[in-house]
């Protein structure tokens, strides 16, 4: 499987990407600058964290309107699997490839911390070798990580198993106690209805080197990987 990680400007968690793909998974990336038209027949596109564009206007904003996305958009509505983080689930949001919005967090405050998700379903490719049961610690860093969708989506979201991901204690307890942003019923990622586009807030890039003393971010990586091997 090949990995294509888009840059935009202001991205800075792309090489972070970039290593935990190439070196801590040992699979095949390359970067992808924001005004080619090319996907260098990657298989499956990621979009990183960071302030693409600085966020100005709003985030993710201007980025879904960069030459790349349109590539990105005909990637996905094809079938070919799409995968934001942070600011990448923003722009995924912004584009109408993911339901919902990101909103302020509820403290008004940029919150940057390891925190726990537990996985809500494992029918989705990122979550298929998670176990239900358990808080995996993946670190966090964002202004606007508020999940936000209207009671409609939030109840297809649920009746199609498409919340991926959810704020918990440390042994995988959910409640307000844990949502650390205020996302609408502890949401941290989600996915499309055709099941291919995926969004997290969560940064499991950063969870995958044994010398970061955290790997398990990649648990997630390892599911995705588990599609070659099917």
């Amino acid at each position: 499987m090949k990995f294509g990680v888009v840059v935009f400007p202001g991205s800075n968690c792309d090489q972070d990407l970039v290593d935990a793909i190439s070196v801590g998974m040992e699979q095949e990336c390359v970067k992808l600058w924001h005004k080619d038209h090319d996907l260098q027949g990657c298989d499956f596109i990621l979009l990183p964290g960071g302030f693409s564009y600085g966020d100005y206007l709003r985030s993710g904003a201007i980025s879904r309107f960069s030459p790349i996305m349109q590539e990105v958009i005909q990637h996905a509505n094809k079938g070919g699997y799409v995968m934001g983080i942070c600011n990448g689930f923003q722009i995924l949001t912004e584009a109408g490839l993911l339901p919902g919005a990101l909103l302020r967090n509820v403290n008004q405050k940029f919150i940057c911390d390891n925190v726990y998700i537990k996985p809500a379903t494992t029918s989705l490719l990122p979550t298929q070798l998670l176990d239900m049961d358990k808080a995996y610690k993946i670190p966090v860093a964002h202004g606007e990580g508020r999940y936000y969708a209207d009671a409609d989506t939030l109840k297809a979201l649920q009746d199609n198993d498409q919340v991926m991901f959810k704020y918990c204690s440390n042994v995988a307890e959910t409640g307000e106690t844990y949502n650390i942003n205020g996302s609408l019923l502890n949401i941290a990622g989600v996915s499309n209805d055709k099941k291919n586009v995926f969004g997290m807030m969560p940064h499991p890039e950063r969870a995958v080197d044994p010398e970061l003393g955290n790997t398990d971010g990649r648990a997630i990586f390892e599911s995705i990987l588990n599609l070659v091997n099917a």
